[in-house]
């Protein structure tokens, strides 16, 4: 189900744990499998719930809160606008319709393509230098204007 390579990294994560709380690498482990499916299927939030030594359904509750889990496809950028009310505030929400219009596509879909899934995200932590812009769940882009959207689409083409 995983490859070689993501069970090594999974048992790397179970080692910083003891034993009797291996379920503390669900987030960990759940992570490096959708860093390799792109998605987390059910059969694969089951198979890393079985490999670490938890209930399917545990697993399946950290995957089903945390918005940095995929539970369908996403496009191969995944990119989340902070919509909160600090955000929200300073152009938050225009980010969002820009990029909407930009695209072609509304908040929870992808472009035809497989490029781009656009979502709506609560606080990021960064108020400060709102609107921001999460890609892919690891590259935090502040400032988001629509010069600033249109620079960041053009390095991610």
């Amino acid at each position: 189900m995983l490859s070689a390579e993501s069970l090594a990294l999974i048992d790397r994560e179970l080692a910083k744990y003891p034993a009797d709380q291996r379920r503390s690498a669900v987030m960990g482990a759940l992570r490096i499998a959708q860093q390799e499916k792109g998605w987390l299927a059910t059969e694969t939030i089951e198979f890393v719930a079985n490999y670490i030594g938890i209930a399917p359904v545990a697993a399946y509750e950290v995957a089903s809160f945390y918005n940095m889990y995929n539970l369908k496809p996403v496009g191969k950028y995944k990119l989340t606008v902070c919509t909160n009310l600090p955000c929200a505030l300073s152009g938050g929400v225009n980010a969002a319709e820009y990029l909407s219009k930009k695209l072609g596509i509304g908040l929870g879909e992808t472009t035809a393509d497989g490029k781009y899934t656009l979502l709506e995200g609560e606080c990021m932590g960064a108020c400060g230098d709102a609107p921001v812009l999460l890609v892919n769940n690891h590259k935090m882009c502040s400032f988001m204007t629509p010069e600033a959207i249109d620079k960041k689409l053009a390095e991610l083409e």
